[in-house]
């Protein structure tokens, strides 16, 4: 749509689009809305099509394309109205790699609503480590981090000195992107906690994103130690690749389950860390190794 109302007016996009490349007005600082439904509109500005306007709310369920495309224009559209350099759909390295997202050659956004496998996601990753670009990986709905988490989710992880292990999801049909920061995984198990902030997926909520430190870590709750030793019987009876290592470990030790301190299964660790007991029996057999040495 080439028209939108501004100050009930009906102004161009390509006249606004003038006046912003001026630097006479931020982007999408001014509340257009739709000439026939009334409701807010955004003005989008590509160097391969002429300046146009579209609605800044969708509807739910248009699928995972749709998603991904109204994603993609919003989160540049907020990052172009800080007066940041942002580009969308940006071939790099010789058209192996596009990024969704590329803030002056330096920083890319991922906006991933589809599934990814973790060799894709590692060449991927690759790619962009060779070109010294950092990635930020943004999901979708079909990746949206709940109680626990798989090898599926936590390649999207990344680690920062104010939010430790976090993880970014964005809903462009509400227009809101949430951090979950603080992550940490119980003693054995997939289970997780984290803290939540969302932001808003506008200019205003991009600049608090960047620039968010929170005030205080929260109480993480734990799993039960009866919980997390329920879970290790499991995986011993099943002979898991958790339970196989445990078990092995526990045998050379000449121990039990019982004998594992119970405050080791309280402990929560970060979600890509080793688990606390089997950092604790391996030292153990290392030590009685060492003293008989």
């Amino acid at each position: 749509m080439y028209a939108a109302i501004l100050n009930k007016k009906l102004v161009l996009a390509i006249n606004e689009a003038e006046e912003v490349n001026s630097g006479f007005k931020k982007l999408n600082q001014d509340y257009y809305t739709c000439p026939s439904c009334r409701k807010r509109m955004i003005l989008i500005i590509s160097e391969e099509k002429l300046p146009f306007f579209k609605h800044f709310y969708q509807v739910k369920g248009t699928g995972e394309k749709e998603e991904h495309y109204q994603s993609k224009q919003l989160l540049c559209t907020a990052l172009k109205a800080n007066g940041i350099n942002a580009e969308v759909e940006v071939p790099l390295f010789d058209q192996q790699l596009r990024a969704d997202v590329l803030v002056e050659n330096k920083l890319a956004f991922e906006v991933q609503c589809a599934p990814l496998s973790e060799k894709e996601f590692n060449h991927r990753h690759s790619l962009y480590e060779k070109l010294s670009i950092k990635d930020i990986w943004i999901v979708g709905k079909r990746h949206y981090l709940k109680n626990k988490i798989n090898c599926s989710k936590e390649i999207f992880l990344r680690y920062s000195s104010h939010w430790h292990w976090y993880y970014l999801e964005i809903n462009p049909f509400s227009c809101v992107i949430t951090l979950k920061y603080n992550i940490l995984r119980a003693a054995l198990s997939s289970e997780i906690s984290y803290e939540i902030k969302q932001f808003s997926l506008d200019e205003k909520g991009i600049a608090k994103l960047f620039t968010f430190v929170p005030a205080n870590k929260q109480n993480i709750k734990s799993s039960s130690i009866k919980d997390q030793k329920i879970y290790l019987q499991k995986q011993l009876t099943q002979k898991s690749k958790l339970g196989l290592e445990v078990a092995a470990l526990l045998y050379q030790l000449h121990s039990s389950i019982e004998d594992i301190p119970d405050e080791l299964f309280l402990e929560l660790r970060g979600p890509k860390e080793k688990s606390p007991i089997i950092t604790y029996l391996q030292k153990k057999l290392d030590d009685s190794k060492n003293h008989l040495a």
